[in-house]
């Protein structure tokens, strides 16, 4: 008897007979899960389709010099960086995946959203996690009761769509997708053909009404998306919510966006009231910088179009252990390494007889080779024990032989800099030959790291 069970990948969707410990496609382990081979099958000839995945008008083919310009409608939420992130609000007949770890506030931010749009428009709010008191209860503490919210407790997705008939909203939130079921699959609830089948069925519902859908998806162990390439593929944006559950600032950020940049932030807080938009995170994440300690340096970085002032902390101490230990908070540890390696070679210090911590401040992550020249600048302040000198800061990418290469948008950098009253910038050279203002703090061009040292306070004539 032919077996009606298969395995699908849950990292790229790869699909076996057998289950396996390692993907062949994506080298993933331990990835593959159970799914029923009978929800693939192809409805027999006259067998009626579901309703909701028929499309419900067509149009001929167009050429596309033809076609009229039609910019795609846009409704602003009232929450400026999370229209910010979306490229200036939520396009009408669009999908939205958020994604985040447990407890850093999806909910809440949804809520603080979406009262927002229910100024103006009607809102559909449908949790399959929580009851209708638990959620009362939350809008009551962020001191939100719009009249056009309206909220649904319920996983089954015909009653879902049912209800959205009867109310016609102009958004839809389903909090969370992994706990819907479609009653027409046989699936278990929160498996990959479930969450896939749910997810296409909304999709359809977004595309024939033009009702903008909002879907909440949990993270698997490794911090992705539950079955991610079963739902990024067919939505139209995928927003990841990060940050530290033990941090006050939280981070909303585009991974992909088919109406806008994936490169724009939004950056909050988390209050007793609820989160709280920053809208000049520099300042905010240099309030409280620490001044005169070795081992801190100040960075500018850019996210999308805006420019991030953030403090890189080191520390290096002698190691108890037989191998010195390596950790990185808010950077990505091979690049952390590799800086090491070249500082080890080019300057002769001994990393390896000590251990080496780097935490950015603030709970967020900087992902770009800008923040080169920062995470080296501290490592030598913190192994010579000398601090930076009083209102510096730095950006710059570092190459395997120890040079100093450009970054792009220099002159945004410079003039973040400048505003926050900073009196010297270290910068790459070519950087500096690019600058066309004159700015009020002083320039300071490198060539390669040997120049680094300069930067350093004097240790006292008594050491």
């Amino acid at each position: 008897m032919k077996s009606s069970v298969g395995y699908i990948c849950t990292e790229c969707g790869a699909k076996s007979a057998k289950w396996m410990g390692r993907c062949q496609v994506c080298g993933a382990w331990d990835s593959f899960e159970e799914y029923d081979l009978r929800e693939e099958t192809v409805p027999a000839a006259g067998q009626k389709r579901p309703r909701n995945l028929l499309v419900e008008s067509s149009s001929p083919p167009l050429r596309l010099r033809d076609g009229a310009d039609q910019p795609a409608k846009r409704t602003k939420t009232g929450i400026g960086e999370f229209d910010r992130v979306l490229g200036g609000g939520i396009v009408d007949g669009s999908v939205v995946l958020l994604s985040g770890e447990p407890g850093i506030g999806k909910s809440t931010l949804l809520l603080q959203i979406f009262s927002r749009a229910a100024a103006s428009a009607k809102v559909l709010y449908v949790s399959g996690e929580e009851s209708f008191a638990q959620l009362k209860m939350r809008a009551d503490r962020l001191g939100v009761s719009p009249e056009n919210l309206y909220l649904y407790t319920e996983t089954d997705l015909q009653k879902i769509l049912e209800a959205a008939d009867r109310l016609q909203p102009d958004f839809i939130v389903v909090d969370s997708i992994q706990t819907m079921y479609d009653p027409s699959s046989s699936a278990s609830p929160g498996s990959i053909s479930q969450v896939r089948s749910c997810a296409s069925v909304l999709v359809a519902r977004a595309k024939n009404t033009g009702t903008a859908v909002l879907l909440v998806g949990h993270v698997n162990k490794e911090g992705g998306i539950s079955g991610p390439k079963a739902l990024e593929h067919i939505v139209d944006a995928v927003l990841h919510f990060e940050g530290d559950r033990t941090q006050a600032y939280r981070i909303i950020r585009a991974v992909k966006n088919r109406y806008g940049s994936t490169n724009e932030i939004g950056v909050f807080e988390m209050t007793e009231t609820g989160l709280a938009e920053v809208e000049n995170p520099s300042e905010t994440l240099l309030s409280e910088s620490t001044d005169g300690a070795s081992g801190c340096a100040a960075v500018c970085v850019m996210e999308g179009t805006r420019p991030l002032v953030a403090e890189i902390q080191a520390l290096v101490t002698p190691t108890v252990f037989p191998s010195a230990r390596r950790n990185a908070n808010g950077v990505d540890y091979n690049r952390l390494c590799l800086i090491i390696a070249v500082l080890e070679k080019r300057l002769g210090m001994k990393f390896w007889q000590n251990d080496v911590y780097i935490n950015v401040t603030g709970g967020l992550r900087l992902d770009t080779p800008s923040a080169d020249l920062a995470i080296a600048l501290a490592l030598i302040s913190s192994m010579t024990d000398r601090p930076v000198k009083k209102k510096t800061i730095c950006f710059g990418e570092i190459g395997l032989g120890g040079e100093c290469r450009s970054s792009s948008f220099g002159e945004i950098r410079v003039r973040e800099a400048d505003r926050l009253g900073f009196g010297r910038i270290v910068l790459p050279v070519k950087n500096k030959e690019k600058l066309t203002g004159k700015p009020a703090l002083e320039l300071c061009g490198v060539r390669s790291i040997y120049e680094l040292l300069t930067f350093l306070e004097k240790k006292p004539e008594n050491e």
